[in-house]
């Protein structure tokens, strides 16, 4: 094998994120020669494709990760917990997209599309963390705004999709709105609380995550890749009844009065198109793209403040950053 190429292993293949991960290694320049898709014991022996070569899912064992250079975690934290030890006693590289490691002592959390990512890298370590999606959107736009004036306030609401759930959160909104329309007990295994047709701050006491948790996780988070010019914003996060991509409601108050042209013109560029006059993003549209789509406006009230609107992918967000991530650690390490 060529040393500029490398094979590479997605564990948890079969997830929403694993798919859209395959998906974007396929479309990007990253150097892989070969992509192997590893996943639970009844994904064993299912077909795919990797490109246009058939495959098929394979177990997480040390066999199957010889020689794999870098081995992505898209499963489930309990998933990733159970089986990451035996990818990196087998020397490769461990991307963790299900944050179950973002703890670990030798983790490195990281952001390519941001300025303030943590300055202390350990070469050695054979784990990156990308960071959650939410917070690499915030700081990216944070970090342009900070170039028109210093700011005074930011507050962000997040809209969380069913999809950061994976599978099970897609089907159960998708059964509850099926059952509510027929009139029909609903499913609660994920939520714990009705989501279809609803707006939540919380999930139910038995659901199978914590809406705190994952707020924390995000503000933990930007505070780590953020440049520290940056204001830390007051956020909220709350769950609307759609399937797929993340929205922001972002409030930014300046400390000078700017104009308006000038803030979109700051915002604008690599990873980030301004809608036109008239348009409004929205999570559909966002839908597969590899920007930010913000639209803006002067805050009604308060002439040195305005609101952001913004629509991202969050699955095609995550597998970008992971993939810029390893290629940078990669590099490091070859450095």
């Amino acid at each position: 094998m060529s040393a500029n190429l490398y094979r590479v292993a997605i564990v948890g293949a079969g997830t929403l994120k694993g798919k859209e991960l395959k998906d974007t290694l396929n479309q990007s320049d990253f150097p892989a020669v070969d992509i192997k898709l590893l996943d639970d014991d009844e994904s064993i022996g299912q077909l795919d494709a990797v490109g246009d070569e058939a495959t098929f899912f394979q177990a997480v064992t040390a066999a199957n990760l010889t020689d794999v250079k870098v081995a992505f975690f898209a499963s489930d934290e309990a998933f990733t917990r159970k089986h990451w030890a035996v990818a990196r006693d087998s020397g490769a590289l461990v991307v963790d997209l299900s944050y179950a490691l973002d703890s670990e002592k030798d983790a490195m959390l990281c952001s390519p599309w941001t300025s303030g990512e943590i300055a202390e890298r350990n070469v050695s370590s054979q784990l990156v963390v990308p960071a959650h999606p939410a917070a690499v959107v915030l700081a990216l736009l944070l970090e342009r705004a900070r170039a028109v004036a210093e700011m005074r306030t930011v507050v962000a609401t997040i809209f969380e999709p069913a999809s950061e759930h994976g599978r099970r959160g897609m089907d159960e909104l998708h059964q509850q709105t099926i059952n509510l329309l027929s009139f029909q007990p609903l499913p609660t295994a994920v939520y714990d609380a009705q989501v279809a047709f609803n707006m939540l701050a919380r999930y139910g006491d038995k659901a199978s995550r914590n809406l705190d948790v994952v707020e924390r996780r995000i503000a933990d988070h930007f505070q780590k890749i953020a440049s520290s010019r940056v204001p830390i914003p007051s956020l909220m996060l709350v769950q609307p009844p759609i399937f797929h991509g993340h929205g922001f409601s972002v409030y930014i108050e300046l400390e000078k009065k700017a104009a308006v042209g000038d803030f979109a013109q700051a915002l604008a560029g690599a990873h980030v198109e301004i809608a036109r006059a008239g348009e409004s993003p929205n999570n559909v549209g966002a839908a597969g793209r590899d920007e930010v789509l913000v639209s803006l406006r002067r805050d009604a009230q308060n002439d040195h403040a305005f609101w952001l609107w913004a629509a991202a992918d969050n699955l095609r967000i995550e597998t970008l950053s992971a993939i810029e991530a390893a290629k940078q650690a990669l590099e490091m390490r070859k450095g």
